[in-house]
């Protein structure tokens, strides 16, 4: 059985797009768990008329393992409430997780979204999870899949961090057993905090916390302030070096699919690992020719 886990908060406008689209699914040993934060909307009475169980939750640690703690199922599928998944996402998933024999698992994300800067920014982001497998494992948290004997051999989620804490998940959890992006399947999610925010912002952002997790340790404090801002520019000259980017970064992802098809559970081969590492290096060019161009400042 999968037990489909969603942390919530005040979640009554994206909630029930995710609760339609599994029940659209032509899997059905599954339950959906909804562990609820305190919402003051309709968030839980549209959890239980979908049929969802409802348990008292907390964002966004504290929610997934209560939810862990009240589920029957062996693999725990961790889903944000503003995704959306596919018709064949709990099969493809269900049988590549068994056939890979994975323990720990992600998938893509793509934008529901039509502006070229947020389809760059997920194209690339995609690319980045996948290099990952090659050293420090990455699970976002909008899709994360693990076993129930691996989530307990770790104690699951640390409750005490602050920003992040879906990485450290899958860092810890990637000790025991290697963490892979599924090839079968992926999910569409929302681009409310990109809206909210701003692209530029968000980026930077992401990278602050990133730098400290890798010089201080995990974020354990309130690290960054969420500011409003909004980004998109109609310039032709942006949207072409957009364009451009776009399509650099959907020809290394498939490359990279390509360089690291692997046999199940065993380790990636040396070529599979220089390949990778050409690719990371032009990935993490396109990420600075793509910042530079949010933020303005010419490429040196």
């Amino acid at each position: 059985m999968i037990s489909i886990i969603i942390p919530t908060l005040n979640e009554e406008k994206y909630l029930p797009l995710l609760l339609k689209s599994i029940k659209k699914q032509d899997f059905s040993d599954y339950e959906v768990i909804v562990a609820d934060a305190g919402s003051k909307d309709a968030t839980r009475r549209i959890a239980r008329e979908f049929g969802a169980k409802v348990v008292k939750g907390g964002i966004p640690a504290a929610g997934r393992n209560a939810g862990a703690k009240a589920a029957k199922g062996e693999f725990l599928f961790f889903l944000d409430a503003d995704v959306v998944i596919p018709r064949h996402f709990l099969k493809n998933a269900y049988r590549e997780m068994q056939e890979r024999y994975l323990d720990l698992a992600t998938c893509e994300l793509k934008p529901l979204s039509s502006l070229l800067i947020d389809k760059v920014l997920h194209e690339l982001f995609n690319l980045g999870i996948k290099l990952s497998q090659l050293s420090d494992s990455h699970a976002p948290g909008p899709c994360t899949m693990v076993t129930r004997r691996l989530f307990g051999r770790i104690d699951g989620f640390d409750t005490t961090i602050k920003v992040g804490e879906d990485l450290n998940f899958a860092r810890r959890a990637g000790k025991f057993r290697p963490i892979r992006v599924l090839r079968s399947t992926y999910v569409e999610i929302s681009v409310r905090r990109l809206d909210k925010e701003g692209r530029a912002e968000l980026v930077r952002k992401y990278i602050q916390v990133e730098l400290h997790r890798l010089f201080k340790g995990e974020v354990r404090h309130n690290l960054i302030e969420y500011e409003y801002a909004n980004y998109e520019s109609s310039s032709p000259l942006v949207r072409k070096k957009l364009s451009t980017i776009l399509q650099r970064a959907k020809s290394l992802n498939k490359e990279f699919n390509k360089a690291s098809v692997i046999k199940p559970d065993s380790a990636y081969t040396k070529k599979a690992k220089d390949n990778a590492q050409k690719i990371s290096g032009q990935a993490k060019e396109m990420a600075l020719s793509l910042k530079n161009l949010l933020t303005g400042k010419p490429k040196k």
